[in-house]
């Protein structure tokens, strides 16, 4: 454990698992396509978490790290960028809980990367989860790929999604033993923003003429599941146990699901319900760490 926080770190994580389950609805609320919606929802985080950076003499930190990290921080954002442009994607492809199971499979392949990146070898238990995540994961795109084409090519998005947030979270292990929390992430965040917004520009997506609910659903996006889930989460894990952190991973496929029954009316076949559930067992069994 480091210092005592000020805030309950608990509640903290719970408040951030809560936070960061409404995105699927709030982003299915919007009519945008999805790589405005996540263009505006890196844009509005940066903006929301520059006056905390500049208060903690970020520039300053940052001008000491040299270029080797500077770039490295560059890259995690791309890959932040990335993994919400496919994510969001899937979204208007495939079912919430289908999209929200598959992106969080990230456990699986922050074993795998770190088995042959980082020399943390695979045990028969994390194996044993791998394949659990697996064999749960061809359930539910078994299912999906009975209800079309687009559907099974939605969950290929967000597991696209998933990999890159192993990624991002394997660079946010690194990078945080030497930096605080609004030094990394609001650097990352705007890298992830240009990054997107550029990539929007490309596609030839306009940045006007959304209602003025869209625009609002742009700025809860960037407040709910981004300041108050991800960055919240961020903060909260460096006070929590780690078979604390473990289970509150699946926190979000369930809390999304539920929301997505009650604001969606979209309830789970019966191919992600127990798909999702043998997947949500083998991500279990990955992500857990004795300490």
């Amino acid at each position: 454990m480091s210092d005592s926080p000020r805030f309950p770190p608990r509640l903290a994580l719970v408040i951030s698992i809560v936070a960061v389950s409404t995105a699927s609805i709030l982003i299915r609320w919007t009519v945008a396509p999805p790589i405005i919606i996540a263009a505006y929802r890196m844009v509005l985080s940066t903006l929301i978490l520059s006056p905390f950076f500049l208060a903690n003499e970020g520039i300053e930190k940052l001008r000491g790290v040299g270029t080797r990290t500077l770039l490295g921080l560059m890259g995690v954002g791309i890959v932040l960028a990335v993994h919400f442009a496919s994510w969001i994607t899937s979204l208007s492809l495939t079912s919430v809980a289908s999209s929200v199971i598959f992106v969080h499979i990230d456990p699986v392949f922050v074993a795998v990367i770190s088995h042959f990146m980082l020399k943390e070898r695979i045990n028969s238990r994390v194996l044993a989860g791998i394949v659990t995540a697996l064999l749960g994961a061809t359930i539910i795109a078994i299912g999906d790929a009975g209800l079309g084409e687009m559907n099974l090519y939605g969950d290929a998005l967000a597991l696209v999604g998933g990999v890159m947030l192993g990624i991002y979270i394997l660079g946010g292990r690194f990078f945080r033993k030497n930096l605080d929390l609004t030094t990394y992430v609001t650097p990352v965040y705007a890298t992830a923003a240009l990054f997107l917004v550029v990539s929007a520009i490309v596609m030839g997506e306009p940045f006007t003429g959304y209602s003025l609910r869209d625009y609002g659903l742009f700025l809860a996006i960037a407040v709910v599941p981004m300041i108050f889930g991800h960055t919240v989460y961020n903060w909260a894990l460096k006070y929590i146990e780690a078979p604390i952190v473990s289970i509150s991973l699946l926190g979000e496929p369930v809390g999304a699901s539920i929301l997505a029954i009650l604001f969606l009316d979209e309830v789970p076949t019966s191919s992600v319900l127990f798909g999702g559930i043998v997947t949500l067992a083998g991500i279990l069994i990955c992500a857990y760490r004795r300490e």
